[in-house]
Parts: C-alpha cells; structure tokens; sequence
C-alpha cells in the first residue's frame, strides 16, 4: 500500500504545536487545500471528524476517526468512511531544544488498481504536496499563535 512520511521543524513547544493539531475543525483557517472540518463527536482521548478537501480543484471527502495520546504527544488517524478504501497515520511531535520536530504519516489506498497503476506516481506526488502543504500551515499557525504580541499584530 503507497505510504508517505514528511516531517517539518516548528519554532513552539511540541505541547502547543501538538494541541493545536487537534483543534482540527480550524484547519480550513489556515489550511489553503482543506475546506471543511465538522467535528461529529468529541470524547476526552478521541474525535470522529468528516473532512472535505480539494486534490487539484477536485473534492474528496472521507470520516475518520482520531485517537489523541497526550502523555506521547502523537495523534493517529484511520478513515471510517469515504472516497477512500484505507487512509490512516498518524501526527508526532518531539521536543528537541527550543523546536518541535513534526512527522506526518499517510497510508492510503483510492480502491482503484488500475488507476493506481496508472497515475501511482502522481497520486503519491499529491499525497506528499498536501501533507507538507498541512505541515507548513500548521507550522505557520503554531510560530504565530506562540510569537511575542508585537510580532503577531492583528490577523
């Protein structure tokens, strides 16, 4: 099954980098490619989330269902339902010094062999542009939400 990893380091606290992870529902504020986030149900260790995103101006919408462990600052993902067959990972943040480093994994699966044969190569390009799409804006918004007031400004 196709499988990518991409990582970005974050000038903030792995904890403010991490909590902000799970605050998915602002994903479309500063997330270009994301264009909704519903939170269905919330519980204390986990979300069930329906997502509605764009791969090349096209909608693709999935539920999945994400389990927080907050002593392993880690989130792990796996769909439940969609335009997917199988789309999970998982988040990771580590403190080292002064910055978080961020792991996104995506193993996913679009249920079509041929097409995968296809266009593989280009569909793991996608996967790739828009996990470290969702890296960078995360870490655009965690540097921000954790910059002196003077440098923030106004939004």
């Amino acid at each position: 099954m196709p499988y990518v990893e991409c990582s970005i380091d974050v000038e903030a606290p792995a904890a403010t980098v991490y909590e902000l992870a799970k605050e998915q529902e602002r994903f479309p504020e500063f997330m270009p490619d994301v264009e909704t986030v519903v939170v269905l149900e919330r519980h204390s260790d986990h979300v069930i989330t329906r997502w509605k995103t764009l791969v090349e101006d096209a909608p693709i919408e999935w539920t999945e269902r994400d389990v927080f462990d907050d002593v392993a600052l880690r989130i792990e993902y796996a769909l439940i339902e969609g335009d997917l067959d199988t789309f999970e990972g998982a988040w990771t943040f580590a403190q080292e010094g002064t910055t978080t480093h961020v792991v996104l994994s995506v193993e996913y699966d679009f249920g079509v062999p041929t097409l995968a044969e296809l266009i593989g190569p280009t569909l793991e390009k996608k996967v790739r542009e828009n996990s470290e799409m969702m890296l960078a804006a995360l870490k655009a918004e965690a540097e921000l939400r954790t910059a002196p007031q003077s440098v923030r400004g106004t939004r």
